[in-house]
Formats: C-alpha cells, structure tokens, sequence
C-alpha cells in the first residue's frame, strides 16, 4: 500500500509540473521575498530609513505579481519576453523602443511573447511618480512589484519559448534552476553585493538583464540534459513532506550537482537581480528629486492599508495597458 501511494505522489506531482501554466514560474516565494529584502541594504542613508521601517512589507508583497495573475489576465506577459521567438539574431530584429517594437510586431504579438523590460521601465515611471507625489503606500507597492519584475529578468528561462524545458523533454527545469536550488542553498550565499547606483538609461539597462539571460539559456538546458543522462529516475526525484502532504521534487543531490556544474549560476543571478533592484529604486527616488523620506509616513492602519490592497486589485483588473512613446503606461 504504502508503494501505490508513493507512486501516486509521484504521478501527481509530474501531471502538476505538465499543466502549470507560464506564469507561474518565477524565482519562487523564497527567491523574490530575499531579493527584495536585501536589496533595501542596497541603499543610501537618505532611502534606507524608510525602507528598513517597512521592510516586511517590501518582503512579503515581492510575490503580489504572482498572486495577480490568476485575477489580471494582462499580469503573465509581464513576467519574461521569448526574446528568441523574433528569429535567429533577435535584439536586432526586435526594437528596443515599446513604439518601436509595436510598430513593427504588433501589440498582440508583443503581449502573446512577453512585454519584461518594457514593464519594468513603466514600473519605474509609477514608483517615480509615488516619490514625487509623497505617497508612502504606492512607494512601497511599486517598489515591491518593481523588484519582482527587475529579478524575473536575471532568469534565463525567463527570455526563451522553452521555458520548462517543454521542447526538449526537460520537464521541471525551470523550477529546479529558480525555486530548488535556491531554496536548499540560498542562506550560504553571499549577500554583500554593493551599493545601489544611478541608472541613466533604465530600458537598456533592463535589455541588457535579457541580453545576459539569454545568453545564459544553452547552458541551464546542456547541463540539465547531460546530468539527467546520467542520473537514474531514482536519485533524481525524492518525496518530501509538504505541510500535511507529500510532495516529489527534485532530490537535494541531484540539485546540488546541477548547481555546481553551473558553477553556482543562481547565486550570482540572485546578486545581480538584488543590485539591480536597489539601483532602481535608486533611480526613481533621483529622478523624483530625492525628496526626504523621513517626512513621508504611512498614514493608514492596518485596516484601511488592507482596503486599500482591495481597491488596487480591482483598478488591477480593469486595466488596460497603453503604453506611452516610452513604454510608460497612461
């Protein structure tokens, strides 16, 4: 008995790796959370006050995209550009400019493959405007959502059709690369990444996470490939205990092994997506004027912070992106 049910965990849990749409693979909880949290020490002292008072919001709203999606039809295509669907050398098919890109690909093909770093700029124009504003609540929700689609550039999945490996019979490998690995490694990583610094260019910096990503996928999908070729199916998977459920995921050794033949891809990746987030912020506070955040306070209680969630989710559910000449939305 106890063999039927171990085979049943493991059918399930691949019928579940087979039917899980695009979207929701991500850094995982555990990922964007730290991302966000440790890019806030990323920050100068002018910023880091605020940011340190209300860091636990910054850290448990870093999965809020995540959670749209389920209620945001438009919130998927946020999340990665399949940059290698516009041909054999893409980013010089593929105009930078969202006017630009439209123009030539239409906006339901660009939405269909991806819209990441043009997001990213228009998330950068409404933190922008928080700041200039004065709006500590809208400071915070942008800067949470802005450090999750800043991170979400630094996957090289993130930039390819083959997302989860679904082309080459590589099931599972984007949660293995993202989630897994740094899951079971990632309170041994180094987080002493840097100071935040000024971005001139906000979309070329945020086509140039793509770029880098991109060029990263062969290896993420090689490795896998000839690791799995030489790993029987049982030392690849293990069952662990999940809450009151059992749960099939790739077995520690198997991805410590991936890992170390990626030479420990991940953490450099989770490095440069927590530099990265704090340089954006960074940016908006400048562009906005440095005004001082210790004049800015968050005026609502619990309760009337949470109404506020509530009524965003539904501004979030009528919305429909129009993009500016730059990419910023009206």
């Amino acid at each position: 008995m106890r063999h039927q049910s171990l085979h049943f965990f493991f059918f399930l849990a691949l019928f579940m790796f087979l039917i899980m749409p695009k979207t929701s693979y991500c850094w995982g909880f555990w990922g964007h959370k730290r991302i966000n949290r440790i890019a806030v020490f990323t920050l100068p002292s002018e910023m880091l006050g605020f940011y340190k008072k209300h860091i636990e919001y910054i850290t448990n709203h870093a999965v809020d995209p995540d959670k749209r999606r389920y209620a945001v039809k438009e919130e998927g295509a946020r999340h990665f550009i399949d940059i290698d669907h516009y041909g054999k050398y893409p980013f010089d098919s593929l105009p930078e400019l969202w006017k630009n890109a439209k123009t030539k690909y239409t906006e339901d093909t660009l939405q269909a493959y991806g819209i990441n770093p043009w997001y990213i700029e228009t998330m950068l124009y409404r933190l922008t405007s928080a700041f200039k504003e004065g709006n500590a609540i809208n400071i915070l929700r942008y800067s949470a959502d802005l450090g999750h689609y800043v991170a979400d550039a630094h996957v090289p999945l993130h930039t390819a059709e083959n997302y989860n490996g679904q082309l080459t019979n590589q099931y599972g490998i984007h949660g293995l690369w993202e989630s897994r690995i740094p899951e079971l490694s990632g309170e041994q990583y180094d987080y002493f990444v840097g100071k935040a610094r000024y971005i001139e260019r906000p979309i070329n910096e945020a086509w140039g996470f793509i770029k880098v990503s991109h060029a990263e996928v062969d290896s993420v999908l090689l490795m896998e490939e000839v690791l799995n070729s030489e790993t029987p199916e049982d030392k690849k998977y293990s069952i662990e205990q999940k809450g009151n459920s059992s749960a099939k995921v790739y077995s520690t050794e198997y991805a410590k092994e991936y890992n170390d033949r990626l030479n420990n891809m991940a953490e450099r990746k989770m490095r440069a997506a927590i530099l990265a987030v704090g340089s954006f912020w960074y940016t908006a506070w400048v562009n906005a004027g440095q005004p001082d955040l210790d004049k800015i306070e968050l005026k609502m209680s619990a309760e009337e912070l949470k109404a506020a969630q509530k009524e965003e989710e539904k501004t979030l559910k009528k919305e429909n992106l129009n993009f500016k000449e730059k990419g910023h939305i009206e």
